[in-house]
């Protein structure tokens, strides 16, 4: 018995790995956050499965039913939105398992910022503009963020800053990281990226906070700050140079 730690992707069904589709086909039980995985993937579980919906569970019942499962041989698929190596929440179940004993792997899938800069057809690593992309939140009511890791300090780094889960605070990450990149860097918010009623706004640091605010965008959205999304002058990539040696 496995439990089997998918990523679900950001939004659209049809992007979960092979891999991750054919472990959902396989597991007679599935446990999934119905407030942010694609319904449509529990097509591909097995007659009969066992399927719960995480959205409402605390940790505690999260884990009872693992255990259940376990305890029965049965294989668990748990599906967590977009890859899980990111403010998934994984982490602290997995460590319950460990104490357990109870063997699980994961199986990665397509995070939400990458889902967002495909839609926005853009690459956030650019040669001379921008080759360091920040994955982070800010602070608020689930936990505070540990010391160093505030966006005043990571902006002085001026790189590609990616955010989850901060745009309720919009005017405050405006606030933080104006003084490092200026009014007129570029920003986009890509909410429900991927998903049929996607919604994408660019702008700058001048003028975002409106927009989301025009917009009604409160969940479910990435924040992308960085002079990537708009280079257009920029040196071609080594990788491709005729200077090269192959």
């Amino acid at each position: 018995m496995t439990v089997h730690f998918i990523g679900a992707g950001p939004g659209a069904a049809d992007l979960i790995t092979v891999r991750g589709r054919d472990l959902i086909a396989a597991a007679p039980v599935c446990l999934y956050a119905g407030a942010l995985v694609p319904t449509e993937l529990l097509d591909h579980c097995p007659p009969g499965a066992r399927k719960v919906d995480t959205a409402a569970l605390t940790l505690d019942e999260i884990i009872a039913e693992l255990a259940a499962a376990h305890t029965a041989g049965q294989d668990v698929a748990r599906l967590h939105s977009g890859d899980p190596s990111v403010f998934s929440a994984m982490a602290e179940q997995l460590r319950r398992l460990d104490a357990l004993g109870i063997p699980y792997d994961v199986t990665p899938g397509v995070p939400a910022y990458a889902a967002a800069a495909a839609t926005l057809n853009r690459e956030l690593t650019v040669p001379e503009v921008g080759q360091t992309v920040i994955l982070t939140r800010i602070s608020g009511s689930a936990s505070a963020m540990p010391a160093g890791e505030d966006l005043a300090t990571l902006g002085a780094a001026k790189a590609t800053i990616v955010l989850h889960l901060a745009v309720q605070q919009i005017d405050r990450v405006v606030e933080e990281l104006r003084p490092h990149y200026g009014p007129t860097c570029p920003v986009a918010v890509v909410a429900r990226a991927s998903r049929p009623d996607e919604q994408i706004l660019r702008g700058t640091l001048a003028d975002i906070a409106d927009q989301v605010k025009t917009a009604e965008i409160r969940r479910t959205a990435v924040i992308i700050i960085g002079q990537t999304l708009t280079a257009k002058t920029f040196r071609d990539s080594h990788l491709y140079s005729a200077t090269r040696s192959r």
